[in-house]
């Protein structure tokens, strides 16, 4: 091999390099989901791909799932949950069931949330209690919920616990990281076929057709 096509080698491993990174850092990233806390919308060990480059260009929806950060620890980098409130927003959790006004509405409305399994709709409370409990969102404010509500922690509860220092209930603009975009799937070598290995439920790619939004 000569000088030029080292060269030659060197120039395309620095072009593959920066297209690659510019796919993963302005246009889509892939994750593998740890944990049960979207069951039953999205289980363990499925990987899904996240749309950067949307939430960036254009505004996050109510309903979406979404990836984001949550500086909760240095273990636990990013968060998948669907977003329920956005700025302006009023949510209400009482009775095990949430309400939703929205900015410039008079009104609360109940939220039907069909994507919750039965399990968990009409079953959200906040640490085990049906009192009310109200959270306000001002600018830049995001109020996420996992869909697995009975066993998992959120917005409800400053994403473990509201009394440690400088935790919010609320999510900014700027740590939401993409909005769920392909729904892929899990293949489990040991079997040989899509399923998941606890809970053995099958997860045959699903593409586009995943709850990874919903109109509230």
């Amino acid at each position: 091999m000569d000088k030029k096509e080292v060269l030659d080698f060197f120039k395309d491993l620095i072009v593959i390099f920066v297209i690659v990174f510019l796919i993963r850092y302005f246009l889509a990233m892939p994750f593998q989901i740890n944990g049960q806390s979207m069951y039953s919308s999205y289980y363990d060990k499925e990987f899904i791909i996240v749309d950067r480059l949307s939430s960036h260009l254009w505004d996050i929806n109510r309903g979406d799932v979404i990836v984001f950060k949550p500086h909760v620890s240095a273990d636990k980098e990013y968060f998948l949950k669907r977003i329920i409130g956005l700025p302006g927003d009023k949510i209400k959790i009482e009775d095990w069931e949430v309400y939703l006004k929205k900015a410039w509405y008079v009104n609360y409305e109940k939220l039907d949330e069909k994507y919750l399994n039965d399990e968990n709709k009409w079953y959200t409370f906040v640490g085990g209690s049906k009192a009310a409990h109200n959270y306000n969102l001002w600018e830049n404010q995001y109020f996420v919920m996992w869909d697995n509500r009975n066993h998992s922690t959120d917005s409800r509860e400053c994403f473990s616990s509201c009394s440690i220092e400088w935790r919010s209930n609320f999510i900014w603009a700027e740590d939401i990281t993409g909005h769920v975009f392909l729904d892929l799937w899990y293949f489990n070598f040991n079997k040989f076929k899509f399923v998941q290995p606890n809970l053995w439920i099958d997860t045959t790619p699903r593409w586009f057709d995943s709850p990874s939004s919903f109109e509230y």
